[in-house]
């Protein structure tokens, strides 16, 4: 079951730039989670439920920089690197897109603050064991230990982090994608306003 927290106003919602044609008002919507937590397979599924795109902040990060999420961790180390997603990730301008987070953004505020002026947001949950079955050692993930944290003492750091920036929750672990991904759409269909704006 989904928990939910109130607390996305859609009157926060940046201004679109002044575009010409029919501009739509429909947020975006993230998820965030630890790896493992399936938030790239269910962006695509998402998406397509709700006729959204959709966009994995890590594949983007790799296309600016042009190297895997590893490379850039072992080139840059760990606090440029987190540095580097706050950057990409507080620059984003989308609308009716599913946006899937690397799990470290939630290091960085104002990738946070973008992600929530963006539209709702929903941490996917995933038990420990669940974690660790599927990230194995978590190598050549670009996975971020701050103070060169254990596997567990990350999970446990990060949890509340992901709930404070929640509007929503849901565990992913025991369902299926499909299943899950449309207790999100059920979730957050309502919460995304359908108007469109014409501009001349």
């Amino acid at each position: 079951m989904g928990d939910e927290k109130k607390r996305f106003d859609p009157a926060l919602l940046p201004r679109v730039p002044p575009f010409v044609g029919t501009v739509s008002d429909e947020p975006c919507l993230s998820l965030v989670g630890m790896a493992g937590a399936g938030k790239s397979t269910l962006a695509r599924l998402v998406a397509g439920m709700l006729g959204f795109a959709h966009l994995d902040t890590d594949r983007l990060i790799e296309a600016t920089w042009g190297m895997p999420l590893q490379a850039l961790l072992d080139a840059k180390g760990l606090t440029e690197f987190l540095r580097i997603e706050e950057d990409v990730v507080s620059r984003l301008w989308l609308r009716r897109c599913v946006i899937a987070t690397g799990g470290s953004v939630v290091y960085g505020p104002q990738a946070v603050e973008r992600l929530r002026q963006c539209g709702p947001v929903v941490f996917l949950r995933i038990d420990l064991p669940t974690f660790l079955a599927r990230v194995g050692a978590a190598e050549d993930r670009g996975f971020a230990r701050p103070g060169g944290k254990s596997l567990e003492e990350v999970f446990a750091e990060r949890q509340p982090l992901y709930e404070a920036m929640a509007d929503y929750q849901t565990a992913t672990c025991g369902m299926s994608p499909e299943d899950c991904a449309a207790g999100i759409v059920d979730w957050v269909r309502p919460r995304l306003g359908p108007e469109k704006k014409d501009i001349a």
